[in-house]
C-alpha cells in the first residue's frame, strides 16, 4: 500500500499533514497529535538529560573532582581515579548508549513508532 498524500507532492501522508507516523501502541495509531508529539519528545529529552548527567558525573566527578579519594583504591594495579579518567568514563558512555537504545525501544513501542 502506498502511503503518499493525495496532493501528489510525493511526501508520505503523515509528513504532508505535519504529523508523525505511528502504528498503534498505547497512545493510538495514525498521525500523532501535537500533545502526543510533545509527550514523546519530552520523554526523549528527559532520557537524554538523565543519561548525560550520569556521564558528566562519572567523567568529571570520578575522573577529576574525586580523583584523590578514589586513588586510594586500584583496579588492575592502576589507581581508581586514574582508571575512571582513562577507561571508566568510556565504558560508562558505551553502557549509557545501550541503556538509551533500550529506553527508546520501549518508548517507541509505547507510542507505536515503527521503523519501515
Amino acid at each position: 500500500m502506498d502511503h503518499r498524500s493525495q496532493s501528489g507532492s510525493g511526501e508520505p501522508a503523515a509528513q504532508a499533514t505535519g504529523g508523525t507516523r505511528a502504528s498503534g501502541g498505547d497512545e493510538g495509531g495514525g498521525v500523532w497529535s501535537d500533545a502526543q508529539r510533545r509527550a514523546y519528545w519530552r520523554r526523549n529529552l528527559a532520557y537524554l538529560g538523565a543519561l548525560l548527567l550520569v556521564w558528566l558525573l562519572v567523567s568529571y566527578g570520578a575522573g577529576i573532582v574525586l580523583v584523590e579519594p578514589l586513588n586510594r583504591f586500584s583496579i588492575g594495579g592502576a589507581p581508581l581515579g586514574f582508571w575512571f579518567a582513562q577507561q571508566g568514563a568510556m565504558y560508562v558512555f558505551v553502557a549509557l548508549i545501550l541503556i538509551y537504545v533500550v529506553l527508546m525501544s520501549r518508548l517507541d513501542r509505547r507510542f507505536g513508532v515503527r521503523e519501515d
